[in-house]
């Protein structure tokens, strides 16, 4: 299906001309019907030769109803643009363009209506040069005659042609529909209708509209048909149940897939004949809602506006400015809708600086260079897919974030060790938290050489400090003769070995403690499996005294330690067992 807008100035005969094309009357209310004027969003469909089914949204022309006319066209991603051939350029057709225009709408086709009243030509020409200087510039301009049905096969075929051009939209895609009619219908509840531009709405799913409420698709219509499922884009009626129902202006959303944002830095682009600035509180008209704005500019066509309430925006979201009171409008890009405070003297000026290049695609490489550290979620709900930098815990961290913590680290453990020479190296959870990491893991992935990672510390692979390291060489060398003749407390205080110094040796692997005041060669453990394994099995803890040459101090400590490393069995006798294979895992290299 594709879905066209009508626009144009009022009493040009929009109405008459979807009436022709579809057979229907799209001004639905007796007060239409009555004035002759459009003023609710009307709908209308057809089949044409080429491009299959088309459903037409008629939107008022009269500059009272310009909010709804806004709210029929902002969806929507081809116009028929209608002028009269019996009167001048209008100023509702210029305003209607240049929402266009600012939309990002850039397939359409302009229909010269009522061409049996007057010659065409001059109104098709004055249409064309308006065009050209927007993005629908090129487009055909068919004359017509909704009355005598002259042209309306050219305008048939022009129509096919154009909206073969469209891109197709993803029917994966997150859904986002914009409400832009609600009401009740007698035995089946409310009913919600609008354009969905992308995705896929199904019987049975469950939509959020923001605000914590989840509502289910109890029915589905599209083109007056019940169906079960309907891609985008298409025009959707919705029987919703399950809590408050949106209207106009109100949006319906894949659960948890969109982030809403009140604060938003867009790009603005003033329409002609427009002021270069919009005034301090303008009207932000997106999809089909309207809200008053803060308008805070940052630099040249670049502004922060603050939302008067949530909107689930993404990056490159097309939107429009409006003062109301001099009409003027400005398109608006959305470059970030999750963007950093503004909080210091020079920070708007700052921001500039880095929104300067950003073009409103979503790009993952640019947009985690440009946040130096970011959720890889936040990214998706912002529209920007796919993954770039350094990945760690569900972030995302650029290269240049990166190479600047992994410095600072570095610095902030020699910091550490050098005031605590016996206690080097920092716990990860300390360390991310002094580098403003959100997590021990983010920490991790910036730890690279000279930094050494051990048992969840960080340090710099320095050593110990030299009266401790000579002290330390001194016990191993004493223990390379006797490997378990473990050095007396009073060696220990001899040599100047304290319950620090030897943490220290330990956690660099020069010494082994297998309890408080007992120290022994890194591969004690090793070794001391290696002989008892010769034993009878199960042995005593005397016999295991005896084979390991030493004293009850040492003996009964180490086989402790031989059993919460699993190298041996205590059975309930008292006596112990090697475990079987491990002598083979647990013999020095």
């Amino acid at each position: 299906m594709h879905v066209v807008a009508t626009a144009g100035h009022v009493d040009h005969g929009k109405s008459a001309l979807v009436r022709a094309l579809t057979g229907t009357d799209p001004d639905r209310l007796a007060e239409e019907r009555r004035r002759g004027l459009t003023i609710e969003l009307g709908h209308a469909w057809t089949t044409l030769p080429g491009a299959g089914e088309v459903a037409f949204v008629d939107v008022p022309g009269h500059e009272r109803f310009l909010t709804t006319t806004l709210a029929g066209v902002g969806p929507v991603p081809a116009v028929l643009l209608v002028v009269a051939a019996d009167d001048p350029w209008m100023p509702q057709a210029a305003e209607h363009l240049a929402a266009l225009d600012a939309l990002g709408v850039r397939h359409g086709v302009v229909a010269v209506t009522r061409a049996d009243l007057a010659d065409p030509a001059p109104a098709r020409q004055r249409a064309l040069t308006a065009l050209a200087r927007t993005g629908l510039a090129g487009a055909p301009a068919v004359a017509v005659s909704s009355r005598t049905g002259a042209g309306l096969d050219v305008l048939r075929a022009a129509l096919a042609a154009v909206l073969a051009d469209l891109p197709v939209p993803d029917a994966d895609a997150d859904v986002r529909l914009w409400v832009d009619r609600r009401f009740t219908v007698a035995g089946a509840g409310t009913v919600v209708t609008g354009t969905l531009p992308a995705g896929t709405v199904r019987v049975g799913q469950t939509l959020t509209t923001g605000a914590d409420v989840s509502l289910r698709v109890r029915a589905l219509q599209s083109l007056g048909r019940a169906v079960e499922a309907v891609p985008g884009t298409a025009r959707v009626a919705l029987n919703l149940a399950g809590g408050p129902v949106p209207g106009r202006g109100g949006v319906l959303l894949t659960p948890g897939a969109f982030h809403h944002t009140t604060v938003v830095d867009v790009r603005l682009t003033a329409a002609a004949g427009t002021r270069e600035r919009p005034p301090e509180r303008p009207v932000l008209h997106v999809g089909a809602a309207d809200l008053a704005v803060h308008h805070r500019p940052l630099g040249a066509g670049l502004a922060r506006l603050t939302l008067d309430r949530a909107l689930p925006l993404r990056v490159g979201d097309r939107a429009v400015l409006r003062d109301p009171g001099s009409r003027e409008l400005w398109g608006v890009v959305v470059l970030d809708p999750a963007p950093p405070a503004l909080a210091r003297r020079g920070d708007a000026g700052r921001r500039a600086e880095t929104l300067a290049a950003a073009t409103g695609r979503p790009d993952a490489t640019a947009e985690v260079r440009r946040r130096g550290l970011v959720e890889r979620e936040l990214l998706r709900r912002i529209g920007v897919p796919g993954e770039a930098g350094v990945p760690a815990d569900g972030w995302l961290m650029s290269a240049e974030r990166a190479a600047a913590a992994g410095s600072a680290a570095r610095s902030v453990v020699a910091e550490h060790d050098r005031a605590h020479p016996l206690d080097p190296g920092m716990a990860l959870p300390a360390l991310a938290e002094r580098l403003g990491l959100p997590s021990p893991e983010v920490a991790r992935a910036v730890v690279g050489p000279p930094l050494v990672l051990a048992a969840g510390r960080v340090t710099l692979g320095a050593g110990l400090p030299a009266a401790v390291a000579e002290a330390v060489g001194r016990v191993r060398e004493d223990l390379r003769v006797e490997p378990f003749a473990a050095p007396t407390a009073d060696r220990l205080r001899e040599l100047g070995l304290d319950d620090r110094a030897l943490a220290a040796a330990a956690r660099a692997g020069l010494l082994l403690r297998p309890a408080p005041g007992l120290v022994l060669l890194p591969d004690a453990a090793a070794t001391a499996a290696g002989r008892l394994a010769s034993l009878p099995q199960p042995f005593t803890a005397a016999q295991a005294r005896e084979a390991l040459g030493t004293t009850r101090r040492v003996a009964l400590p180490l086989l402790e330690h031989l059993d919460r490393l699993g190298i041996t069995r205590r059975l309930p006798d008292d006596r112990r067992e090697v475990r079987s294979g491990t002598v083979t895992s647990w013999s020095p290299l």
